[in-house]
């Protein structure tokens, strides 16, 4: 009963005082996730589109970023590494349904995105997925299975594409 009431309490807060925040109001934004119990690293950078289903169970690291229209879809923990950033569009999903079962019961497993890792615009990351450090999932990419860190990886599945190599 506590969660449904948090989640109708955040849907008012997030429709009156989240989304219509002007975009540079970064700091604001973090402010009302961590008054609903988010945690939320140092210049963190969320965008007044970025849907979030259960502030609780978001952690964002230092100046990380979440671009417009991200859906955090947080029934259980999602948590976002320092100086990550997820894409426009991007979809964190940590629930599904049960297709075994004949009631279809909601499942759910945390998301984890490693320190300096780029989930690209329209990616999307199922329940039970870690996204190692630094590695990129390429644009509109589906991950179903982890991914190691300095890694690239893409496509419907997501598969290897190379390793990431920092320049000079």
């Amino acid at each position: 009963m506590a969660n449904k009431v948090g989640r109708v309490l955040w849907a008012v807060v997030w429709t009156l005082l989240f989304r219509p925040s002007p975009r540079i109001c970064f700091g604001w934004r973090r402010v009302l996730l961590r008054l609903f119990g988010a945690r939320i690293g140092r210049n963190a950078r969320i965008s007044p589109s970025v849907r979030v289903w259960a502030p609780w169970n978001l952690t964002v690291g230092d100046e990380a970023s979440i671009s417009h229209g991200v859906d955090c879809y947080c029934v259980d923990r999602i948590t976002i590494g320092d100086h990550a950033t997820v894409s426009q569009y991007a979809f964190l999903c940590t629930a599904s349904h049960d297709v075994q079962d004949p009631h279809m019961r909601l499942i759910h497993a945390p998301i984890g995105v490693g320190d300096q890792a780029w989930v690209c615009a329209g990616a999307f990351i199922a329940p039970g997925i870690e996204v190692g450090s630094g590695a990129v999932v390429g644009a509109r990419s589906v991950v179903t299975r982890n991914v190691e860190p300095w890694t690239i990886v893409a496509g419907n599945p997501a598969r290897f594409i190379k390793q990431r190599v920092l320049g000079d």
